[in-house]
């Protein structure tokens, strides 16, 4: 059910800092807990037998990999199975619908061959909605008509590039809305090799001032391949208009050791202040997703090294119930970044695919959450922006609840939009206690569609991304 790191590996070295071995003396190595093998790992088989089971069925439809620095250092096993670190890895029965959970049960408990039990789990994935806000319609650039499925420029400054190898992480988590990249949907996956099509892509868009290399996680990759797809970036005077690159991981939290004892762990910090020197901004865009991933001994000194190269570290995550919908733990997560000098950056909302149904707060409790925790923190970590729901027509903020003419209404604005004139403009949705997507909100005061939905509809009548030449219908930003 999983695809191992192939091209990541550790091998002895320098004194360890986890508990994942018991040699002091020995580098840790990676060591990947999955469908396959997760029953022989002692703190799981202190589970009931059904809780095994269950966990069985779910991951052979939604992905499932944990590892040992994982279940060794972050999950309170005397919490299990609600922990929410353990929610944010293992599977839970409820994760499917029942009707799914007993079609997948019925399978294995028929002894199914593993064609027939894909089928079936593939029918259940594409139930799921696998490819929310249009990325897969709408997002993808192309050259000459061609296009490049391994990229997507959604917004007008920013590209996202899937390198080829590093669509794995060192664990996936349970709400991720990337889930199709692991499972083997046909036609579903985000990946390219090419590194110079980026670069003359971009070179091409003189608007794209930041490439975010994304996933599965680019830091799966050892170091050499790594600089393979950054190196065209960082060559003579091509793609000159690139100020930022961005990196999305989850390393810094599943896998600190790739910044500390893994065997290339220097060769990649060399790779970071390589990009720093270039004069390009180097932004990790770090995902945490409570506060329990930040206060180990080894992510703290992986953090160190990071921002000793001259990178920036940025931290977001989704608001997610079961793992961490409760205020104080976002208080308490965001502070501790801070003080790391890690920025806050995005607070999302849970996204509509896979398992959301299992994770989705209301809107309405989403801000609530949002504005304890605001409250609770200095000027210093109230950089984070939320809670932001990642939609079809952009990036859309929950600034609150309020009253105007009379009405109850959610007062919202974009972030980030496909247009960029859309930007910052608030606009009001009527009042819903059950909403919990931008698709389940009307607009205020009568009105029959919001500000932005007949261009939105222009912009999506076409393939692919508005930005891309070849579609000829690039939207401008008022004064541009």
């Amino acid at each position: 059910m999983t695809i191992e790191p192939a091209e990541h590996a550790q091998s002895p070295g320098v004194a360890r800092t986890s508990r994942t071995t018991s040699r002091p003396d020995i580098a840790p190595r990676y060591e990947s807990i999955n469908v396959h093998n997760f029953e022989d790992v002692p703190q799981v088989q202190a589970l009931s037998a059904a809780q095994r089971h269950d966990i069985r069925v779910v991951a052979h439809v939604l992905p499932f990999k944990s590892n040992r620095y994982v279940v060794d250092e972050l999950i309170d096993w005397t919490q299990a199975p609600d922990d929410p670190i353990f929610r944010l890895t293992f599977p839970h029965r409820d994760m499917l619908e029942p009707e799914a959970f007993a079609r997948i049960d019925a399978l294995l408990d028929a002894g199914a061959s593993a064609p027939e039990i894909k089928v079936a789990a593939d029918e259940i994935r594409l139930s799921l909605n696998p490819h929310p806000a249009g990325q897969l319609d709408h997002n993808v650039p192309s050259v000459h008509g061609q296009p490049l499925p391994g990229m997507q420029h959604k917004y007008r400054e920013t590209v996202l590039f899937f390198p080829a190898q590093g669509q794995t992480c060192h664990a996936y988590c349970t709400f991720c809305f990337r889930w199709p990249q692991f499972v083997g949907l046909e036609g579903k996956k985000f990946a390219m090799r090419e590194g110079e099509l980026l670069r003359d892509y971009v070179s091409e868009h003189p608007e794209v001032s930041d490439v975010l290399f994304t996933g599965g996680d680019p830091l799966i990759m050892r170091t050499k391949v790594l600089e393979t797809y950054l190196e065209p970036l960082l060559d003579g005077n091509a793609a000159a208009n690139v100020r930022t690159i961005r990196i999305g991981t989850k390393a810094p939290g599943y896998w600190p050791q790739r910044f500390v004892t893994d065997e290339d762990a220097e060769d990649l910090l060399r790779l970071f202040r390589r990009v720093v020197a270039s004069g390009r901004q180097l932004a990790l865009m770090a995902h945490f997703n409570h506060p329990r991933e930040l206060e180990t001994a080894v992510a703290q000194e992986a953090i160190a090294r990071i921002r000793r190269t001259g990178a920036q570290i940025r931290a977001q995550s989704p608001l997610v119930r079961h793992i961490n919908d409760d205020s104080d733990a976002l208080a308490r997560m965001w502070q501790l970044q801070a003080q790391l000098g890690i920025v806050p950056y995005y607070l999302f909302v849970e996204r509509d695919t896979g398992a959301h149904r299992y994770f989705e707060l209301p809107l309405e409790r989403a801000w609530q959450i949002f504005r304890g925790a605001y409250q609770q923190v200095s000027g210093v970590a109230r950089t984070v922006r939320g809670p932001s729901m990642s939609a079809t027509p952009g990036k859309v903020q929950i600034l609150g609840v309020s009253e105007a003419a009379g009405e109850k209404v959610f007062v919202l604005r974009f972030l980030q939009a496909r247009n960029p004139d859309w930007v910052g403009r608030p606009f009001f949705a009527a009042y819903d206690p059950e909403a919990r997507w931008l698709d389940d909100l009307r607009p205020a005061f009568g009105e029959d569609e919001f500000f932005y939905e007949a261009e939105l509809r222009e912009m999506l009548a076409v393939q692919g991304s508005p930005w891309s030449r070849d579609t000829q219908v690039v939207p401008t930003a008022a004064g541009d």
